[in-house]
């Protein structure tokens, strides 16, 4: 198993620490060439990752956050500025001739520079990204070549009479080419691309793409062509690398390394100055001055020593944010969702490959947060049930193969084009509608192998030969579904046999008729249960992916999986009933003794259903069953809390899940409610944390 460790966010700290490398020079005392590599080659490498995190989260979130950055980097330039204000003004800058350059491209002081880029950089991206990424990245990768040649190949272009007019107009509104319109683009839409290769590809690309760089950053330096040294031919190819292999370790986020990273790019210029004035006050310019690597290691640590400082009491000063987990919330257990995955995974066996289903939201789980941890684990097909989901995936930067399920209308196909989608073909006349649109559609075909509910019915061999014929209508793969796979018993066994002949025999004509199938799949999550290896390409699994059955019916191959997701909610407050009294709507519950009711703050409105209580329904308190009473209200239940000492508000009650030695299974809860878990789970409210 992998090891989890937020790389991304770790990486922030090194990327930092880099940049204060460029501005202290750490070698000089010691060699300078061995300087220049340092700080103008592997140091480049610092502020493109930055800008590729910035394109990658912008991305997963469908560039809806573009506003937000615009402002908060704002807020952080304006805050910037204010700070080194009396730098500049010991510096002597001229406020007439000089900040207007300086605010929209330069930076006001040198290391400000990448708030302006971030902001235009980021607004040309946005734009660029909604003509998609096939078009967006080639004109971003024009505009950085441009940028090229203002900076480390400026010296070959410049005697060029028409470059050099050109570039010295550039120059003219912005002292560098590595900005906002060349430089940060590409970076942002590399990140936003999110491209991600095998960790051993990844780590031999970066190795091999950074000795390509180093060299030709030495080649450079050794001909003295380079007005500056921001921008080089192979530091995309890099950072692409180099980006897919912290992809591949990233797990979970370290917020305050992505904090004190911040800082510590802001304040570094400020702690040179402190530095710098400590030693001559203290007499120790030899150590903290002349040496250059002591000078460099004083800044590093004085700006980290602040920014920790400062996170510090920010954290204090400032309120809380509200807790996801003040009122009701789902408990998502990642590793055990991957766990189920490998699982799974190794029973389809080798040839067959885990299509996961996340329509629903992933049954109440959360559609985003499942597929992005099990892109983490190496599944990249994916199944939803409406175009709707699918966007919302690709928003969230999910690559791969999306399946819809269900029927889309096929005035829709313009979106299914757009955000690169797969559609199940519902029947024939769906079929020739979509293929009618004027645009290519993805699809795959449903087959009704006796389920009779979507599909083209798997002898209709004419009707599939005419949609093979339709121009706009590209055939990736072939599907069908069981309809008594969760059963055993002798007769629904054999139906499901039928249906699977059935199948095969239809892919077997399609072959000899020239229809390619392409990837084809039947089974379902008991179809994995149930079923021996099919000779198929995915498996369509859904609930078993998330650790439990639609009932406790048994299968045939038990398989280890593990309960994904708890429900839990906060007890609001403890009341005392005298024997006699009544609570909740219609005074339904009677108490019958002297009783302690706890209202849990959680209800109909979440997805727990009103009559939970009247069906014998229970949740765990201190780790003790405790029944639940009366009905349920939509924001609230009441739970009998009498034989369970202590109970106080704010205690944790547990509706799903395990506490202590208890556990409460949602298939016990769904036959509890007479349904099954695909129905409870796929209930669960969209407030619940």
């Amino acid at each position: 198993m992998r090891r989890s460790l937020p790389a991304l966010d770790g990486a922030r700290l090194a990327a930092a620490a880099l940049v204060v490398a460029i501005h202290t020079s750490p070698l000089t005392t010691y060699s300078a060439l061995g300087d220049f590599y340092l700080t103008r080659v592997l140091a480049r490498l610092a502020v493109p990752f930055f800008l590729m995190v910035s394109g990658y989260f912008l991305a997963r979130g469908g560039w809806k956050g573009v506003g937000r950055l615009e402002r908060k980097m704002a807020l952080l330039y304006g805050a910037a500025i204010l700070l080194y204000l009396p730098l500049n003004f010991y510096r002597g800058l001229d406020p007439v001739s000089d900040w207007p350059r300086l605010l929209l491209f330069d930076g006001t002081f040198y290391h400000l520079w990448y708030f302006p880029a971030v902001m235009l950089g980021v607004l040309i991206a946005w734009q660029l990204a909604r003509l998609g990424l096939r078009v967006a990245l080639p004109v971003a990768g024009l505009l950085y070549l441009v940028g090229l040649g203002g900076d480390s190949y400026y010296g070959f272009l410049s005697g060029v009479p028409a470059l050099e007019s050109f570039y010295q107009a550039l120059f003219q509104l912005s002292s560098y080419t590595r900005n906002g319109l060349f430089f940060a683009p590409l970076f942002l839409l590399l990140g936003a691309a999110g491209v991600r290769f095998g960790p051993r590809l990844s780590a031999l690309g970066a190795a091999l793409s950074f000795a390509a760089m180093s060299a030709e950053g030495l080649w450079l330096h050794s001909l003295d062509v380079q007005r500056h040294d921001s921008m080089y031919v192979f530091l995309p190819v890099c950072m692409v690398f180099l980006f897919s292999l912290l992809l591949h370790w990233n797990r979970g986020e370290c917020r305050p390394a992505r904090e004190v990273s911040a800082l510590v790019y802001l304040l570094h210029p400020w702690c040179i100055v402190l530095v710098r004035g400590a030693a001559e006050v203290l007499g120790w310019e030899g150590a903290l001055v002349t040496n250059s690597l002591g000078h460099y290691l004083a800044v590093l640590a004085s700006s980290a020593g602040l920014s920790v400082g400062f996170c510090l009491l920010r954290h204090r000063l400032l309120l809380p944010p509200l807790s996801r987990r003040a009122r009701a919330w789902r408990e998502v257990d990642e590793n055990a969702l991957r766990h189920n995955a490998r699982v799974l995974q190794r029973a389809l066996g080798p040839r067959c490959r885990l299509m996961a289903v996340v329509k629903a939201d992933a049954y109440g789980h959360g559609a985003v947060r499942v597929a992005r941890s099990l892109e983490r684990e190496g599944v990249h097909t994916f199944a939803v049930a409406t175009l709707a989901e699918g966007i919302a995936l690709r928003r969230a930067g999910i690559r791969g193969v999306i399946l819809i399920l269900g029927w889309t209308p096929p005035e829709e196909a313009a979106r299914l084009a757009r955000w690169h989608l797969t559609q199940a073909v519902a029947d024939e006349a769906h079929g020739k509608a979509l293929a009618a649109q004027g645009r290519t559609v993805h699809v795959h075909l449903a087959l009704d192998t006796g389920m009779h509910r979507l599909g083209i019915p798997a002898d209709d061999h004419e009707a599939i030969a005419r949609l093979y014929r339709l121009p706009r209508l590209k055939i990736d793969g072939v599907f069908s579904h069981l309809c008594l796979s969760d059963r055993t018993d002798d007769a629904a066994q054999a139906f499901t046999q039928s249906q699977l002949e059935r199948f095969y025999r239809t892919l077997d004509w399609m072959r000899a008729a020239g229809c390619r199938p392409g990837r084809v799949h039947i089974q379902a999550s008991y179809g994995v249960w149930n079923l021996p290896e099919q000779p198929c390409h995915y498996a369509r699994v859904g609930i078993a992916l998330y650790g439990v059955g639609s009932d406790r019916s048994p299968v045939r191959q038990p398989l280890d999986l593990r309960p994904v997701l708890s429900l839990r909610a906060r007890v609001a407050t403890v009341r005392t009933l005298a024997e006699g009294e009544g609570a909740g709507y219609g005074l339904a519950f009677r108490a019958e003794r002297e009783t302690r009711l706890a209202v849990v703050s959680i209800g109909y409105a979440d997805g727990i259903p009103r009559d939970l209580g009247a069906r014998g329904g229970g949740l765990l308190l201190h780790g003790q069953r405790c029944p639940i009473v009366g009905r349920v209200c939509m924001d609230q239940l009441l739970a009998d809390v009498t034989e369970v000492e202590g109970v106080r508000p704010g205690d944790t009650a547990t509706l799903i899940g395990r506490d202590g030695g208890a556990e409460i299974r949602a298939e016990e809860l769904a036959e509890t409610c007479g349904t099954i878990t695909n129905e409870l789970l796929s209930r669960l409210g969209a407030r619940l944390g």
